[in-house]
């Protein structure tokens, strides 16, 4: 008789998932688990449930791998607060809106199970946002404001009209005008990358924006003297001043062999 750790693996289920169209997506996953003899403990999370306390318990109990069950949505929210623990992560993406899954090599569903039984580890570069003094994971987005950039301590970017939108990516890809436009960042480059579009004119029913330009660094300032909007893994605040930095190799992730980095 084979013995498992169950306390090896945990779970994180989102809430979604209780939805009656997810019940055989999650019955075949779980499964797969048994077969790969990697099934584990199963907590599904409420929401504004605070992710790192759950996790620092399950690390208490034994817990090795912490496994997100759900979406981007999921993902982000999870590790923006479990990104200070110290335990690798696994992905198992279910549902809609699964575009950092496609990134870090996982396919959806059930066929994701293989991929988190071959345990192919790396650490991952993560941003730090100091408004909330919490990471993000996905992308950081600052709609069309009159902000100042300034980064590394080196360069100041300011628009021509004033205006520009901001994002910063790290694992979800940045995209623009239709989905054939779009860019993957490197989450072990050493670096965040900062998509720049400065308002180019002003059209008669919108808004005219220049190209994006893309700015590598490591820390920067945005600063406006209007309230300007920041959204970062589905949090959203009103600041005037915040300070983006890199996190360098922050999370340990299992990835697939068919990441796109």
């Amino acid at each position: 008789m084979l013995l498992v750790n169950l306390a090896m693996y945990v779970y994180l289920y989102d809430n979604f998932l209780k939805q009656r169209k997810f019940e055989s997506t999650i019955k075949s996953i779980e499964t797969r688990l048994t077969d790969f003899e990697i099934a584990g403990k199963i907590i599904r999370l409420q929401n504004f449930v605070n992710s790192q306390a759950i996790i620092e318990e399950e690390i208490k109990k034994g817990a090795k791998v912490v496994v997100i069950v759900g979406n981007d949505e999921t993902f982000g929210r999870v590790l923006s607060q479990g990104a200070v623990c110290n335990v690798f992560f696994g992905f198992l993406p279910v549902g809609p809106n699964n575009t950092i899954a496609n990134v870090l090599g996982i396919p959806e569903g059930e066929a994701a199970c293989e991929v988190l039984s071959q345990r192919r580890k790396i650490n991952l570069d993560i941003g730090w946002v100091s408004n909330r003094n919490r990471y993000f994971i996905s992308q950081l987005h600052i709609p069309p404001s009159d902000i100042t950039v300034e980064y590394d301590e080196k360069f100041k970017v300011v628009g021509k009209h004033k205006k520009m939108e901001l994002v910063v990516c790290n694992l979800q890809p940045f995209v623009w005008g239709d989905k054939n436009n779009n860019f993957i960042v490197h989450p072990q480059d050493g670096k965040l990358e900062a998509f720049l579009r400065p308002m180019s004119g002003r059209g008669i029913f919108k808004d005219k924006f220049e190209e994006p330009s893309i700015f590598p660094f490591e820390e920067m300032v945005v600063s406006s003297d209007k309230p300007f909007e920041v959204e970062a893994d589905g949090k959203t605040t009103k600041e005037t001043k915040i300070v983006i930095k890199l996190a360098k190799k922050r999370i340990g992730m299992i990835v697939g062999k068919d990441r796109q980095f």
